[in-house]
C-alpha cells in the first residue's frame, strides 16, 4: 500500500487528479471507456457468434478480432492503472475487488475460448462453417456474464465501499 501511496504522489498522478486541463482526468477516463468498448465489443461479437447467432457467418475470420481485443485490454490496463494510482483508496472497495476478479477470469476465459474454438484442428463441418463444442458455448456465455459483472462493478465503485 505504501508503494501505491508513493505512486499517488508522483507528478503524473497529481496531474491526472488535480489538473483543470481537459487533457487530464477526462482523457484518462475516455481512454478507459474506449479500451472497454474495444475489448468487450469485439469479445461480445465472438461470444454471440459462438452461441449460435448468425450461424452462416464463418467463425474463422473472427479470429482476427483477438488483436483488437488485446489492444483494448492494454488500453484499459494502462488507463486503469493510472486511475488507480490517482486514487489508491479504490483497493479497499469491494466493487473494485469484484471488478478485478471478473477481469482476471474474463481474460482466462477468453484465452480458453480462443483455444477451444479457434485453435482446434478439424472443427469445420461439411459446409466449411466452424462447429462449436458445448464447452465453447459455455465459455462464450460465461464471457458475457463476466464482462457484464466487471462493467457493473466498475460503475458501482463510485457508490459503494471505501469511496464514501
Amino acid at each position: 500500500m505504501s508503494f501505491l501511496v508513493w505512486l499517488s504522489r508522483t507528478a503524473p498522478a497529481v496531474w491526472g487528479r488535480e489538473s483543470d486541463s481537459i487533457w487530464a482526468y477526462p482523457t484518462i477516463l475516455f481512454l478507459h471507456t474506449l479500451g472497454l468498448a474495444i475489448l468487450v465489443g469485439f469479445t461480445t461479437v465472438i461470444d454471440f457468434r459462438v452461441l449460435g447467432f448468425s450461424p452462416r457467418l464463418p467463425l474463422a475470420p473472427l479470429r482476427r478480432f483477438f488483436r483488437f481485443i488485446w489492444a483494448g485490454f492494454w488500453i484499459n490496463a494502462a488507463s486503469g492503472t493510472m486511475l488507480l494510482v490517482m486514487a489508491p483508496v479504490k483497493l479497499g472497495n469491494p466493487a473494485f475487488i469484484v471488478k478485478m476478479t471478473c477481469i482476471a477470469l474474463g481474460v482466462v476465459n477468453m484465452l480458453w475460448l480462443k483455444r477451444e474454438v479457434f485453435d482446434v484442428d478439424g472443427n469445420t463441418g461439411p459446409t466449411g462453417l466452424a462447429t462449436v463444442s458445448s464447452l465453447g458455448r459455455i465459455l462464450a456465455a460465461s464471457s458475457l456474464f463476466l464482462w457484464a459483472v466487471a462493467i457493473t462493478a466498475g460503475r458501482l465503485m463510485a457508490y459503494v465501499g471505501a469511496q464514501r
